[in-house]
């Protein structure tokens, strides 16, 4: 048996990890009483007892977490952070399993792993490939469109949905800031910064990222059959990540992964005109969020859930 504490337990990814996590028969999640969640001491005495620990955190309060954690020396858990506080740290291990060949590896070794974002999961899964493979150069002035339900925001977002029905559509982010992109473009293996506009609809949960690309502008102007197969080879023997074709009816809703753990990647293109748009298709809440963070708890732990990486 292992154990493992959720620190913000209470929090959406923190309730989704601890429903994944209840299901795993190896696994016993400790907790601490509702008034003692706050207590310091409470927190680091839990901490030694357990083998890993979760922050489901704002970023200040995980590095906080994180520090305590360290502090107890030999008695110290292994750390998974859902936060975005260590996500480009150069002693965290990023917990994106099928990100490149060894990466689940790297995360089993790992003492520290920070949980990927949700957008930054589906812009590096359709980036990291082809740049890597030369097909879309280090340099190239990507632009990222996104969006998600709005389970995405947080309680106060789900709130203002769940209460007043909130916009049907609104873009966000729109200061050129995000959080996400400085992770976008360190796992992306970009050396120029991309332009991120996310957006957030009406609906719970599921989420679109894509990336239009002229063909023409790309090394040796490509084909999107290419692309399709660069990406088909990179991910050959993945379980949860999966290269699919095009719908024939030219559209593509975000919900059609919800609950699962699954990504889905697609390559549209029109060769008449030169042009492609890449598509990551996931669940937020899933492959975005709890998904990904039991799947690093799995390889943390060297628990044997049934999904490989590769």
């Amino acid at each position: 048996m292992t154990s493992v504490f959720i620190d913000g337990e209470s929090g959406t990814t923190g309730l989704g990890i601890r429903e994944r996590l209840a299901a795993i028969p190896a696994v016993t999640l400790k907790s601490l009483p509702s008034d003692r969640r706050r207590d310091p001491s409470a927190r680091r005495d839990i901490m030694a007892e357990v083998d890993l620990i979760v922050l489901c955190l704002p970023d200040d309060a995980a590095k906080e977490s994180a520090a305590m954690a360290a502090s107890l020396g030999n008695a110290a858990p292994k750390v998974l952070d859902a936060s975005t506080a260590h996500r480009v740290a150069p002693d965290w291990v990023y917990g994106f399993a099928e990100m490149a060949p060894g990466q689940a590896e790297r995360i089993a070794a790992a003492r520290n792993v920070s949980n990927p974002g949700c957008y930054p999961t589906g812009a590096v899964s359709l980036l990291r490939p082809l740049v890597d493979a030369g097909l879309i150069l280090a340099d190239y002035p990507i632009t990222i469109n996104a969006v998600s339900g709005y389970s995405g925001g947080g309680k106060a977002m789900i709130q203002a949905h769940d209460s007043t029905h909130g916009p049907a559509f609104e873009l966000y982010g729109l200061g050129l800031e995000h959080k996400h992109v400085a992770e976008i473009e360190q796992y992306g293996s970009l050396n120029r910064r991309p332009i991120f506009v996310p957006a957030v609809g009406h609906y719970m949960q599921g989420m679109l990222v894509s990336i239009p690309l002229h063909l023409d502008t790309l090394p040796g102007k490509p084909a999107g059959a290419d692309l399709r197969a660069a990406l088909e080879a990179y991910y050959a023997g993945c379980d949860l990540v999966r290269v699919v074709a095009s719908p024939a009816d030219g559209k593509l809703e975000p919900e059609a992964l919800n609950d699962t753990d699954r990504l889905e990647l697609y390559v549209a293109t029109n060769e008449k005109h030169r042009q492609a748009v890449l598509v990551a298709r996931l669940d937020n809440l899933g492959k975005g969020a709890s998904g990904a963070a039991v799947q690093n708890i799995a390889l943390m732990l060297g628990l044997h859930t049934g999904v490989g990486s590769r």
